[in-house]
C-alpha cells in the first residue's frame, strides 16, 4: 500500500498532474465543506486529528526556525509570545529562552503541553486565557491569511502589537489578491497597510523573502518574513 505522504510527493513532482489534482480537489471536495468561521475551523481541524499544515513541517519549518533563531540570538531576546502556536511542531526547532504559545484550539494546546511537558521554558494557553502577558518579541507565523473575518483580523493585529515591547515578526502573504482555487479558510490580506495606518510607532526593520516561494507549477509558500521594530 502506497503511503499518503509518498503519493503526495510523487504528484507534486509532476506539475501538470499536480495542477489537475488541485483543480479537482477544490472543485469537488473543498466545495462540500461547510465553513463556520476562522476560529471554529481550527478548533474542528485539530479535534479531527489535523495538524498545523505544511508550513510548520519539513523544509518550511527548517527555514522559519533558521530565521527566527538567528534573530532571537542576535537581538538577545529573552521572552517570546506566539499567537497561533498550533500543534507545536514548528516550536520543536526553536531556541527561545522563555516562550508562551497561544491558540484558539484547546486540542492544539493540549498537544503542545504534552510535547513539551519536560521543558520549563515553554508554557501554553488558549487565546481566551490571555491575561495581558507581554514579551520582547511577538510572533505571527502562517496565521494572518487564515483570519477571514475583518473583526477577528483587527483584534488579532492589535493584540500582536500591543503585547510586544520590542519586536514583532510576521510570516504571511501580503496581498489583497485572492487565488481562483482557494480554500474557504484562506483570505490573503495586505497587512502592511494596516500597520502603516495604525502603528505609527513601529517600523519595518527587515523583509526576508521565502526561500521556497509559491508559484503555480510547484509546491511553495506565499508567506515571507516581515520584522517590525518599535520606534521609541
Amino acid at each position: 500500500m502506497i503511503r499518503k505522504s509518498i503519493l503526495k510527493k510523487w504528484v507534486k513532482e509532476r506539475p501538470l498532474l499536480y495542477l489537475t489534482a488541485k483543480f479537482v480537489y477544490f472543485r469537488i471536495f473543498e466545495r462540500l465543506k461547510s465553513f463556520s468561521g476562522s476560529e471554529d475551523y481550527w478548533i474542528q481541524r485539530y479535534k479531527s486529528g489535523g495538524n498545523s499544515g505544511g508550513g510548520s513541517y519539513d523544509k518550511f519549518a527548517q527555514f522559519k526556525a533558521e530565521i527566527l533563531n538567528d534573530f532571537v540570538r542576535k537581538k538577545q531576546i529573552n521572552t517570546v509570545i506566539e499567537f497561533g502556536c498550533g500543534d507545536g511542531n514548528q516550536l520543536t526547532l526553536s531556541e527561545y529562552p522563555s516562550y508562551i504559545g497561544f491558540d484558539v484550539s484547546q486540542e492544539a494546546i493540549l498537544r503542545c503541553k504534552a510535547l513539551f511537558q519536560n521543558d520549563d521554558s515553554k508554557s501554553f494557553k488558549v487565546m481566551r486565557g490571555y491575561e495581558n502577558e507581554k514579551a520582547e518579541l511577538t510572533l505571527s507565523l502562517d496565521v494572518i491569511y487564515h483570519l477571514i473575518e475583518d473583526e477577528i483580523f483587527f483584534s488579532y493585529m492589535n493584540l500582536l502589537f500591543n503585547s510586544s515591547t520590542r519586536f514583532v515578526i510576521i510570516y504571511s502573504s501580503n496581498t489583497e489578491k485572492q487565488a481562483k482555487l482557494q480554500a474557504s479558510h484562506i483570505r490573503h490580506r495586505e497587512f502592511t497597510k494596516w500597520i502603516e495606518q495604525n502603528r505609527a510607532k513601529w517600523e519595518l526593520l527587515h523583509y526576508i523573502p521565502n526561500r521556497y516561494p509559491y508559484n503555480k507549477s510547484k509546491f511553495g509558500s506565499p508567506a515571507d518574513f516581515y520584522i517590525y521594530k518599535r520606534v521609541i
